[in-house]
């Protein structure tokens, strides 16, 4: 007998699987099992049984017979029989019982398979056969997606990712934390569920977003005394199983062969039920118990009428009534099936009822083939797609990544990070990190906190920790802040640093901070986009003081104005998109200091006469060619400090001499060919920076600048220098290198409190022991070639080296 075992090939597939069987899917396997058997047994029978039983039938005349020996006659007269053979034992000893037909065992053989092959119908014959067939390709129909390479290997991977995400402790959490519903109600909600999903508390307050971005509970917060529940290891396979399940999502979605397969497998098994139903109905009452046999076979049995048994019809007539019960139920299931599958569209998957349920407001809808295996595993259990689905949020994961982040970047690790910025303040800076630590709020002597390229900042309530904050950086920052936050930053930061991408990152939260004084905004618009700068109002930052804008606007934008009675130092760094439209510089009355730093200028803005409280005006990197508008600044009596390098000025014109005011002067990368004396008459000049030049001649005049500390004329052609150079006593700084200077004057000794000198890069081949007079040069001041330093007397270099 074969075993049912043997056939488990067929319909076999990992027991995981069992994940994406419905319980129709089970029922029908159960029947599927039972008509095998079915089967399996009427095949046994026919393997180890007689199939048929037939006996000669002999045709009796017309007329009625009364005793068997009439019978006999007439039927030996119908058919002729052979003599009968004589036997050796008399018939006085033997007493013979029935009618004689002369066969032997072996004739009646060949009889019983003529007719079993000639006259049995071939239903009766194969009926156990094709119970077996048709229930092995119910089987093969039902498994077939399991098996199909195509729709395998994402079956493989869905359940492989399905059971880590079931199993990983990572999920319980999230489900009890992120949710931010109160622990007691959960817990009566899903006690039937998962007694291991509890909440703790609820959410404490409204976010306030720099995109438009959905709100996230300040639950999100990893609170420092459950960070433990989960160690590096589980978070690092948690984090790993966020983008297996993104990559996967991205992969099965783009495709519904998955669906494709199973209706197709489904319509398939509800064609060969009704196919089996038609025929089987038709066939079943040709199981016979007696049956007719006439075969041509008389030469060599002496008959050609038979009798036959079916010695297994009244079972086979039992079994396929039996068959036929099971296969109606199987089909009615499979039409079942069908409805399931197109009542509803399964290539769309929702998760409302999980987001409901659990609080997690961002998990997204799925469609194709990865919403028919989510359908099919609530049928299976709704658990695995809820458990599942916390790897499908943003929220979940952040906070995942919130929580590694946490256990990575301990309060002392960070504050080896501290260091001292340009504004003197203790800052933090945190570059390229998958979030904002909460362990930052725990270093209260934090005065400045610098964010760079960190994607999902997520500022929360515990800010307010920070009692020191005043500075915050933000380079290409996305960032998210809590309501609370919003409100400590208000009322303590004092300067916000701002680098973008695009205009629609700025986070809009930074208009109201009213207690701001510094505000510094860097970055790119598109051309379009600059014509129409929509920077929002500024009129409620009350305390702003300085405004820094790099960009590349072709006007100053409106909100700018907002401010301008208030602001005192205004910075466009234009990137040399052409600044056409400044006249609203004349309403910043109360500016001391304004730079425009390549803004493709040709001439010095008219506006910025109007400017009476400026005190420092800075002309970087424009067009600048004739400086004839000089004459103009006569009138800003604060002016103190021009700077108009890295232009294209080739004079400086004698108005210069007007701006008696002036205490720093820049002109360097320009080109400069000749100093006008008047130049000289602003006495007060301290620093004085003539660099990057074509200048030949330094005149005598310089001498007068008797507050001069700064003098640098590098990279000129300059071939001496003026001996009333050496009457700048306060000198402390002079830069001579790379001109065509010859001999350095003795003289140089009287500048007493000289300590930088560069001389590198002339044609000196001898400097003066009087630099040993400069008491306050040492050798690190000193910028020479090593050969020339070494004709200074031993004594010189010996002073020099000292500390």
């Amino acid at each position: 007998m074969i075993p049912v075992t043997e056939f488990r090939q067929f319909s076999e597939q990992q027991p995981a699987f069992r994940v994406l069987k419905p319980w129709w899917d089970v029922f029908t396997d159960y029947l599927s099992v039972a008509m095998l058997m079915i089967g399996v047994f009427g095949c046994t029978l026919q393997v180890m049984q007689d199939k048929i039983i037939c006996l000669p039938k002999r045709v009796q005349p017309a007329q009625n017979h009364s005793s068997v020996s009439n019978v006999s006659q007439a039927v030996a007269s119908a058919t002729p029989l052979p003599p009968p053979r004589p036997s050796p034992l008399s018939p006085a000893t033997v007493e013979m019982k029935g009618l004689k037909t002369d066969l032997d065992l072996q004739q009646y053989s060949f009889i019983n398979q003529m007719c079993y092959e000639r006259a049995l119908h071939w239903y009766a014959k194969y009926f156990p056969y094709l119970v077996l067939i048709h229930t092995l390709v119910f089987m093969l129909c039902s498994n077939f997606w399991f098996k199909f390479p195509g729709s395998s290997s994402k079956i493989e991977h869905f359940i492989s990712i399905l059971g880590k995400c079931f199993d990983s402790p990572w999920t319980t959490r999230a489900l009890s934390e992120v949710s931010g519903e109160d622990s007691e109600e959960k817990d009566n909600r899903k006690n039937n569920m998962n007694r291991s999903n509890t909440t703790q508390s609820g959410p404490e307050g409204s976010l306030v977003n720099s995109q438009s971005l959905k709100s996230i509970p300040e639950k999100f917060v990893v609170d420092k005394s459950t960070a433990g529940a989960l160690d590096k290891k589980e978070g690092e396979q948690a984090k790993a199983l966020f983008e297996k399940v993104k990559k996967f999502r991205l992969h099965v979605e783009e495709g519904d062969i998955l669906y494709a397969m199973y209706v197709r497998q489904t319509v398939l098994k509800v064609i060969k039920f009704l196919i089996i139903i038609a025929y089987n109905s038709a066939l079943v009452s040709k199981v016979q118990f007696t049956v007719d046999c006439n075969v041509d076979i008389q030469d060599m049995t002496g008959y050609k009428n038979f009798s036959c048994n079916h010695t297994m019809a009244h079972l086979f007539s039992k079994l396929s009534f039996c068959y036929l019960c099971f296969v109606s139920i199987y089909g009615l299931t499979c039409l079942y099936t069908l409805y399931w599958l197109f009542y509803r569209s399964l290539r769309e998957y929702s998760f409302e009822y999980v987001r409901q349920e659990t609080g997690i407001d961002d998990i997204p809808d799925v469609k194709n083939d990865f919403a028919f295996m989510l359908h099919m595993i609530d049928q299976y259990d709704p658990l695995y797609s809820k458990r599942f689905a916390v790897f499908l949020s943003e929220v979940s994961e952040n906070k995942l990544k919130q929580l590694n982040l946490n256990n990575e970047w301990t309060p002392d690790k960070l504050r080896q990070k501290l260091q001292t910025n340009a504004h003197n303040r203790l800052e933090l800076p945190l570059i390229m990190l998958s979030g904002l630590p909460d362990t930052v709020f725990e270093i209260t002597e934090l005065q400045s906190l610098k964010l760079e390229i960190i994607k999902n900042v997520m500022i929360p309530a515990t800010i307010a920790q920070l009692d020191n904050l005043q500075e915050l950086s933000l380079h290409q920052c996305s960032v998210k802040i809590h309501s609370a936050a919003l409100s400590f930053l208000k009322e303590n930061l004092k300067v916000l640093s701002v680098k973008f991408d695009d205009m629609r990152e700025l986070p809009p939260w930074m208009y109201g901070l009213r207690n701001l004084e510094e505000l510094y905004l860097v970055g790119s618009l598109s051309h379009d986009i600059s014509k129409n700068v929509t920077l929002e109002s500024l009129r409620d930052l009350k305390s702003l003081k300085i405004l820094s804008i790099k960009s590349n606007v072709s006007k100053i934008p409106q909100a700018v104005v907002d401010v301008a009675s208030h602001l005192q130092k205004m910075c466009i760094h234009n990137d040399g998109t052409k600044l056409v439209m400044i006249n609203n510089l004349k309403k910043m009355t109360n500016l001391t200091e304004l730079e425009l730093v390549h803004c493709d200028l040709e001439r010095i803005p008219h506006a910025v006469f109007s400017l009476l409280s400026l005190q420092e005006l800075d002309l970087k990197e424009n067009n600048l060619k004739s400086i004839e508008e000089i004459v103009s600044f006569q009138h800003l009596r604060k002016l103190t400090v021009l700077k108009l390098w890295h232009n294209s000025i080739t004079y400086i014109p004698e108005h210069i001499k007007k701006l008696t005011s002036l205490e720093r002067l820049s002109f360097s990368h320009n080109k400069i060919e000749v100093l006008p004396s008047h130049l000289f008459l602003c006495n007060k000049i301290r620093y004085l920076d003539l660099s990057y030049n074509d200048i030949r001649f330094i005149p005598p005049e310089v001498g007068v600048l008797q507050s001069l500390q700064y003098f640098s004329i590098t990279c000129n052609k300059v071939e001496s220098l003026p001996d009333e150079l050496y009457f700048c006593k306060k000198l402390k700084t002079l830069k001579i290198g790379k001109n065509s200077l010859s001999v350095l004057s003795p003289k140089i000794g009287n500048l007493l409190f000289l300590s930088y000198l560069d001389v590198k890069g002339n044609h000196f081949e001898i400097l003066p022991p009087e630099l040993g007079d400069c008491r306050a040069l040492k050798r690190a001041g000193l910028v020479v070639e090593d050969t020339l330093f070494e004709t200074l007397p031993s004594d010189v270099r010996e002073q020099m080296k000292a500390e």
